[in-house]
């Protein structure tokens, strides 16, 4: 399975359907959020809503709560009387759990010290497209009060869960959607983490307000300078035979993929 969405994923409260086209045209994506975004008490009227004002499934995830809840299994109902085929299964913690969405295109949110440690088994499973993971749930499943420093960059643990799970997906040739950053009107620090998500091998990052979403999808796409770049040495390579030099610079597959990388993204 391919990861067919990409890269400015949209989360939207499921229980706002005022919201839903909105959002929908706004991004890449929309997230319907049936768990966190929703209060318990609005749990009902969310899966409501999801029913009643349906959205393009090709353009669609929905987050279900996490497995072990009492909402799992009413999620899944709701879900069966929807055309939607792409879940995001909250608070992952083990394949086990991702089995019990078979039938579904599941994204496995990795945001619990128990799922970023599994998220290698998670991402072997074979109808899982993606991994995420949550800096935010992370941290206070560690008991934890903050995911980031005062200058804005990750603590040490987060940026290790980031990476454990983008080498998990990596690994198990499946895709890795960064997290949200919560600081809506800071663009350039926005800006900043997309870009280097990009270039670390994030298929996508997800994002809580329109005004991220041209931000991201800039940061994703590569500039002319570098697709005009990549063009030259794939041309160059198809008349060299293993290493060879280009513009003072030499060439191996390493360099390659990156190539082929990027004109998959300006694609």
């Amino acid at each position: 399975m391919t990861f067919g969405f990409g890269p400015a994923l949209l989360f939207c409260p499921a229980d706002r359907p005022d919201r839903y086209n909105k959002a929908a045209s706004r991004s890449d994506a929309v997230i319907l959020d049936l768990e966190d975004a929703v209060a318990p008490a609005d749990k009902i009227a969310a899966r409501t809503a999801l029913v009643s004002h349906p959205l393009d499934p090709a353009k669609t995830i929905v987050r279900v709560n996490a497995f072990e809840t009492a909402d799992f299994e009413l999620d899944l109902e709701a879900l069966a009387h929807t055309s939607y085929r792409t879940v995001m299964l909250a608070k992952a913690t083990s394949a086990a759990e991702v089995e019990a969405l078979r039938g579904f295109e599941v994204i496995a949110l990795c945001e619990t010290a128990a799922g970023v440690l599994a998220a290698g088994s998670i991402a072997a499973v074979e109808h899982v497209v993606a991994l995420m993971w949550g800096a935010e749930d992370l941290v206070a499943s560690l008991g934890g009060t903050s995911s980031r420093l005062v200058d804005g960059s990750y603590r040490g643990v987060a940026a290790l869960a980031r990476s454990t799970v983008l080498l998990a997906a990596g690994a198990n040739d499946t895709a890795a959607i960064d997290s949200v950053f919560l600081n809506i009107p800071d663009l350039e620090g926005l800006r900043a983490e997309a870009t280097d998500a990009a270039a670390s091998g994030f298929a996508a990052t997800a994002c809580i307000h329109p005004s991220q979403v041209e931000v991201i999808r800039g940061a994703y796409a590569p500039t002319p300078t570098e697709v005009a770049d990549a063009r030259a040495i794939l041309a160059a390579a198809a008349t060299e035979r293993g290493v060879f030099q280009f513009d003072g610079r030499m060439v191996d597959e390493p360099v390659l993929r990156h190539a082929r990388s990027v004109l998959a993204r300006a694609r």
